[in-house]
């Protein structure tokens, strides 16, 4: 009887093991189905975004944020992410990407954010700065220190006010050293960004035609996904509500912008072909295949996949990897091509095969057009709602918006793996893997 009853144990315990594995071999099917491969089942350790939402995005200067303290752009989302919280005391620390205030001042000014947002004396707050990755930097920094177990939980965040703290001004008290003008790539750190977009046009033959045409698309997707049927941005655009001063007659208005400024959903290649070219005369950048300068804010909230189980709070994805890579400062625009493949080979998936979805920057069409025609990528998973040239470009906040347009997208579309990436200034390109597990 004691044989027989070890025989049967035996038996059902292979039994459980061939139904593990068939399960694993179904759902590993389902997976590949979905344009998915390498995929890491969940784990309690995984670093999850739970909550993620950003602002409209103004144009600087003329635009509806154009009177908005950048405090009064960050508070809200800050608000916005920690609201399914038991309590705000939860957050241990705040990281956010932010690009051309002073450091110290713009420090000083997120830490006032958030307690305006109601997040109480015990988190702390500090800012980075990786020029127009920086958002996506708050990100990768706030996991590394859940990671490491320095943090249970963290808000990572973008903001800039091109309107307060206008692009170029901070260089004019640079000092150019004599080593420096000897050497040649420490010379090119200072080259204006839209010379080296023309320096990637030239280099790589990306007509003017080919950065009209890809300018016009990301247009008609902004256009489509805000003016819509079913308004696919106004699921990751926080209403906000602020004043706006009328600069003729200087009235203030109360308003409440809800969103993005930039967007001319009738904007046409030939239309975008007639504006003359901004930095070079025989050039082939313009003010209508650029990114916008732009005013915004964005924010995650993120956390280890046990903690967000115990706090009863609904995963939006996880963030797999993260990586940056140099490239020459005078084409920095191609940084993403050599971002993406880096961050892929982390995790052993290849970006034309394995990634359902790309977020990639379009700090000017001459470089997005060129990291994706590199790349043998499909426009028809890139930028699949517009980028910034149709909306702009609020540097320090573009990583994390990335981000969150991301995470949205591929929740309305059951999409498992995406990849944010940007150019960074001064040559580089930055990338991250999000997946919905």
């Amino acid at each position: 009887h004691e044989k027989f009853c070890k025989s049967i144990s035996r038996i059902m315990n292979r039994l459980s093991h061939l139904c593990k594995q068939l399960d694993s071999e179904q759902e590993e099917r389902a997976i590949r189905a979905s344009n998915v491969s390498s995929y890491t089942a969940a784990s309690d350790d995984d670093v999850v975004i739970v909550s993620a939402i950003r602002t409209a995005i103004g144009k600087a200067k003329r635009g509806s944020f154009k009177d908005t303290h950048p405090t009064q752009l960050l508070a809200p989302v800050l608000k916005y992410v920690v609201q399914d919280l038991p309590s705000a005391s939860l957050v241990d620390d705040i990281c956010v990407g932010t690009v051309l205030a002073p450091g110290s001042s713009r420090a000083a000014e997120c830490r006032m954010a958030s307690f305006l947002a109601g997040i109480p004396q015990n988190a702390s707050v500090r800012t980075v700065n990786r020029q127009c990755s920086s958002g996506l930097q708050a990100i990768a920094d706030i996991a590394s220190s859940i990671k490491a177990g320095y943090i249970d939980v963290g808000i990572a965040a973008g903001l800039e006010s091109m309107s307060v703290n206008a692009f170029g001004k901070g260089g004019k008290n640079m000092v150019i050293t004599d080593d420096v003008k000897q050497n040649m790539d420490a010379l090119n750190c200072l080259l204006p960004m839209g010379i080296t977009s023309e320096n990637v046009a030239t280099k790589y033959k990306i007509s003017r035609a080919d950065q009209d045409a890809f300018s016009a698309q990301s247009h008609r997707r902004a256009a489509e996904a805000t003016f819509g049927v079913d308004k696919r941005f106004s699921h990751e655009i926080l209403p906000i509500a602020t004043h706006w001063k009328d600069e003729k007659t200087g009235a203030l208005k109360k308003i409440t912008v809800d969103k993005d400024d930039g967007i001319r959903g009738a904007t046409t290649a030939a239309g975008l072909g007639k504006l003359r070219t901004v930095f070079k005369k025989t050039g082939s950048t313009t003010a209508g295949n650029a990114s916008q300068l732009s005013d915004g804010a964005a924010a995650v909230l993120m956390m280890k996949r046990s903690r967000a189980r115990a706090l009863g709070l609904k995963v939006l994805g996880r963030f797999r990897a993260f990586a940056v890579s140099g490239v020459p400062p005078e084409i920095m625009g191609v940084g993403p091509a050599y971002a993406i493949p880096k961050v892929c080979r982390q995790i052993g998936v290849s970006p034309a095969t394995d990634v359902d979805l790309f977020e990639i920057n379009e700090a000017f069409a001459s470089q997005a057009k060129y990291c994706v025609d590199t790349l043998g990528l499909d426009m028809d998973i890139v930028n699949v709602n517009g980028g910034a040239i149709a909306f702009g470009h609020p540097l320090g906040c573009t990583g994390c918006r990335m981000a969150v347009t991301l995470l949205k997208e591929m929740e309305r579309r059951g999409a498992k793996r995406g990849v944010v990436s940007m150019c960074i200034g001064t040559g580089m390109g930055a990338a991250g893997v999000f997946e919905r597990i």
